[in-house]
């Protein structure tokens, strides 16, 4: 209308209007797949069949990747007035720079949980051998009579429903084991809902804010040191593997596998036997 105001003035005339400044929520998930509800309903009923029969019910993911040096973490950490820790300017992407994959197992049966700290690629190999740790180094101990094992994941990723090689990893492990391995994958879009996000990782996320994860031992340690009023313990180590990308899968090996789908949504749902299991 031809008038001079000043910022300020909009300013005050759009919190009288009720507006603020708000930054993006997220809480929009797309559109939901129709049987969303009846999944989450089947992975309940599983996971409680399976509990009931004092057999391990895990829940497994990877957590966001992190810049490992003298890099600017998320949060706020006591210190002498005056006297914050001192971070890089920038967190530009270099491909030099190292990389912590963090992939995580939390057995729901004990409150327990494992996180293997990847320093190569985040592959289906990768999650597979995070699994394989925890058994050897936790599962075992704490379930020394399991004959079977549940995995809930989301579904994609390193572990999707989809991976053909999270398949085949995961049927040597079944033979490794000689155990049954049954998997139910979260429907698209509902990653939010695994429990290894809210009873785990988000834990871990608070232990470690605003600390600079500067070398690979101080992530390990303070990944090992979370703990929670409820009991929460969690083993971590260095995963110092080389795991190649790009691996295919050829139909031969996907047949050689001893895959069974569930009646319901069978890419969601599937168990693996191992070879000499008859």
């Amino acid at each position: 209308m031809g008038h001079q105001i000043s910022e300020r003035t909009v300013n005050r005339l759009l919190h009288e209007m009720g507006y603020s400044l708000q930054g993006n929520q997220k809480t929009l998930e797309g559109n939901q797949h129709p049987d969303r509800d009846q999944q989450f309903r089947y992975i309940e009923r599983k996971s409680r069949k399976f509990l009931k029969e004092n057999e391990p019910v895990i829940s497994v993911d990877t957590k966001k990747k992190e810049l490992v040096g003298q890099h600017k973490n998320m949060g706020k950490e006591w210190h002498p007035n005056g006297n914050p820790e001192l971070v890089k300017m920038h967190d530009f992407p270099d491909p030099k720079l190292p990389k912590a994959n963090p992939y995580g197992v939390f057995d729901i049966n004990t409150n327990t949980g494992w996180v293997s700290i990847g320093t190569d690629h985040d592959t289906a190999e990768f999650a597979v051998e995070t699994i394989r740790r925890w058994w050897l180094a936790m599962g075992r101990k704490k379930h020394p009579k399991a004959k079977k094992l549940l995995i809930t994941a989301d579904g994609g990723g390193s572990n999707g429903s989809r991976n053909k090689l999270w398949k085949t990893e995961l049927q040597k492990l079944a033979d490794e084991l000689s155990m049954e391995i049954s998997v139910c994958h979260f429907p698209p879009g509902t990653s939010k809902w695994n429990k290894i996000k809210h009873q785990m990782f988000s834990y871990i996320s608070m232990n470690w804010r605003g600390r600079p994860l500067t070398n690979y031992e101080t992530i390990v340690n303070l990944i090992s040191n979370t703990t929670t009023k409820n009991g929460l313990k969690i083993n971590c180590d260095l995963d110092e593997s080389k795991y190649q990308t790009g691996i295919k899968i050829t139909d031969e090996q996907m047949q050689d596998l001893r895959l069974t789908k569930e009646k319901f949504h069978g890419e969601w749902n599937y168990k693996l036997k191992p070879h000499e299991c008859k």
